[in-house]
C-alpha cells in the first residue's frame, strides 16, 4: 500500500529554495502575466510539492485540512489495497468482480500515475482496458454497451466465472522523417480478441482502448468554474486559428441532469466522484449507489449468479473516502525551469500553438470542491475540452458529444516524471507512443499544424521543446 507523505510539511519556503532562482517569473518579462507560466515552478498553486522521487504523484496537497486527514487515508487504503471475492471475512473490502480487470485501483494507476499497454503479446493488460459499444445512444446520450461483453472488456473473472476472453495488441510500424533527414517511425496499434468466451461480439462494435491517467491534482480540475473552460471554446473556430474545441456535455448520476464532463480521455465523466464509481464497477466490479448494477450482460449467467459483496459493494463512504483522496494529491513542482534550454523550449512550445489546446494556465472559482482548493491559480497544460485529432488517433467511438476523432486534452504537468515514476514512457490515450517526440508526431486534425511546425524545427530546437516538457 502506498504511504503517501502529509505533504503540508513541504512548505512554500522549501518549494523556492529547492527551486533555487526558478522564481514564478523568473525567465520572462515579470510584468507580462502571458509569459509567466513559462517559468512558474508552482504548477499546482498552493497543492504543489517538491518531490522528483517515485512517490512524487502520491503527497497530500499542502494546507488540506487535517481534519480531513483520516478521510484521505481511508481512501488511499481503498485505493490502494485489493478487494478480494465476496463473502468474506474482510467486511467491507469485498465484491470482486464476478468479472474484472484489477483487484485494485492502483492496480492500474500504479503509485497514482499512468498505465501503460502490454510489452509482449503473452502480458496481460493491466493499466490498458478496451471500452466496447455499439451504434446508437441510451436514454441520457451516452453509448450504448455491446449485448454480449458489456461496455467494457473484462478478462478476469472470480472463482467459478468464465472471463471474458484475452485481448491482444500487436503494432505496424510506420516510418518517416522529419524536415531535417531525422527518421522516425510511429507504431500504430490493431486491437484483437482471443477465446471469447461468450461468442463473437456484435459485427457493428466499436472498441476504444484507454490507459490509466495520473491521478493528482484533479480537485483543481474539478474545481475550475465551467464559466472559465467554455470561455475557452470555440467549436466553430471563430478566430479562424483552426483549432475549435468544444465541451462535452454528459449526464450525471447525482445531479439526474447533463452537465459539462471534464475527466476521462473524451470528458465523459462530470465529476471525480462518478468517475471513481465508475472505474469502480467498470474495472473491479465493485458496485456503489451510483452504479448499483454490475456489467453481467445475460449472455453470462454465471457472472449474473455470483455472490454479492452487498448492495452497494462500496458505501457512500468509502467512496467519498476515495473522491477526497483524488482530489488533494498534490502536484509536482516544475524542475529546471531556470534552464535557458527549457525555457527556450517553452517558447517554442507557444509558438507552435501547442498552448492553443493545452492551455497553461487555469483557476479554481471560490465555489471549489474543497475550500481549500479555491482561488488558485495553476498550470495543468489543459483546457479540459474536446478536440479533433485527426484519423490518426481515431478511435470512432461516439461518447455522448465526443465524435470518434476527438479526444479531451490531457493535462502536461508531471509528465517529465513518469518514467521516473511509472517506469516507462508510453503516451496517448492507448499507450502507443513510445516518447514524447512520438506523441507530438502523432498530433492530426485540429493540431495538424502544431506538429508540422515541430517537425520543421532543427534538432537542437526539438530538443529544446522536449526538454521543457520533461521540466513539467
Amino acid at each position: 500500500m502506498t504511504s503517501p507523505s502529509t505533504g503540508w510539511r513541504l512548505a512554500l519556503p522549501l518549494a523556492s529554495l529547492a527551486a533555487g532562482a526558478a522564481l514564478p517569473h523568473c525567465g520572462g518579462d515579470p510584468g507580462d502575466p502571458a509569459s509567466a507560466w513559462k517559468a512558474d515552478i508552482m504548477s499546482g498553486g498552493d497543492t504543489t510539492v517538491v518531490d522528483t522521487t517515485r512517490d512524487a504523484y502520491s503527497r497530500t496537497a499542502p494546507g488540506i485540512d487535517p481534519a480531513r486527514m483520516n478521510q484521505f487515508f481511508v481512501g488511499n487504503s481503498f485505493f490502494n489495497s485489493n478487494w478480494v471475492t465476496a463473502p468474506s471475512s474482510t467486511e467491507g473490502r469485498d465484491g470482486l468482480g464476478p468479472t474484472f480487470n484489477a483487484s485494485s485501483c492502483s492496480g492500474c494507476h500504479f503509485k497514482d500515475g499512468r498505465g501503460r499497454p502490454p510489452l509482449a503479446d503473452d502480458e496481460a493488460f493491466e493499466g490498458l482496458l478496451i471500452r466496447l459499444s455499439v451504434p446508437g445512444a441510451d436514454a441520457h446520450g451516452g453509448s450504448v454497451d455491446e449485448p454480449t461483453y458489456g461496455g467494457q472488456f473484462n478478462h478476469r473473472a472470480v472463482l467459478g466465472v468464465p472471463g471474458e476472453g484475452r485481448a491482444v495488441v500487436r503494432y505496424a510500424e510506420q516510418p518517416g522523417r522529419l524536415a531535417d533527414g531525422t527518421a522516425y517511425s510511429l507504431r500504430a496499434p490493431t486491437y484483437t480478441f482471443e477465446g471469447l468466451a461468450f461468442g463473437p461480439m456484435r459485427a457493428d462494435v466499436m472498441l476504444s482502448a484507454r490507459v490509466a491517467p495520473a491521478n493528482f491534482g484533479l480537485g483543481l480540475l474539478e474545481s475550475v468554474a465551467e464559466d472559465e473552460l467554455l470561455a475557452r471554446a470555440d467549436p466553430d473556430d471563430r478566430d479562424h486559428d483552426g483549432v475549435s474545441g468544444r465541451p462535452n456535455r454528459v449526464w450525471s448520476v447525482r445531479l439526474a441532469r447533463t452537465v459539462l464532463g471534464r475527466f476521462g480521455w473524451k470528458a465523459n465523466q462530470p465529476s471525480l466522484e462518478q468517475q471513481n464509481a465508475g472505474a469502480f464497477v467498470g474495472d473491479l466490479g465493485v458496485t456503489s449507489e451510483l452504479f448499483p448494477d454490475q456489467n453481467c450482460p445475460e449472455a453470462q449467467p454465471a457472472c449474473r449468479a455470483a455472490p454479492s459483496g452487498g448492495a452497494p459493494e462500496i458505501d457512500a463512504e468509502k467512496l467519498a473516502a476515495v473522491t477526497l483522496y483524488t482530489q488533494t494529491l498534490a502536484v509536482p513542482a516544475r524542475r529546471h525551469a531556470d534552464d535557458a534550454t527549457a525555457l527556450r523550449g517553452a517558447d517554442l512550445f507557444d509558438s507552435a500553438g501547442c498552448t492553443a489546446c493545452h492551455a497553461p494556465t487555469l483557476r479554481t472559482g471560490e465555489r471549489a470542491v474543497l475550500p481549500e482548493l479555491a482561488g488558485q491559480t495553476f498550470h495543468p497544460y489543459t483546457d479540459l475540452l474536446l478536440h479533433d485529432m485527426g484519423a490518426g488517433l481515431a478511435d470512432g467511438r461516439p461518447d455522448f458529444l465526443a465524435d470518434g476523432q476527438e479526444w479531451r486534452t490531457p493535462p502536461l504537468w508531471g509528465i517529465g516524471l513518469v518514467q521516473t515514476v511509472n517506469r516507462h514512457t508510453f503516451f496517448l490515450h492507448d499507450g502507443r507512443a513510445r516518447s514524447l517526440v512520438e506523441a507530438i508526431l502523432w498530433h492530426g486534425g485540429e493540431a495538424q499544424a502544431s506538429r508540422d511546425r515541430f517537425a520543421q524545427l532543427s534538432a537542437a530546437d526539438r530538443a529544446a521543446l522536449v526538454r521543457f516538457l520533461e521540466s513539467l
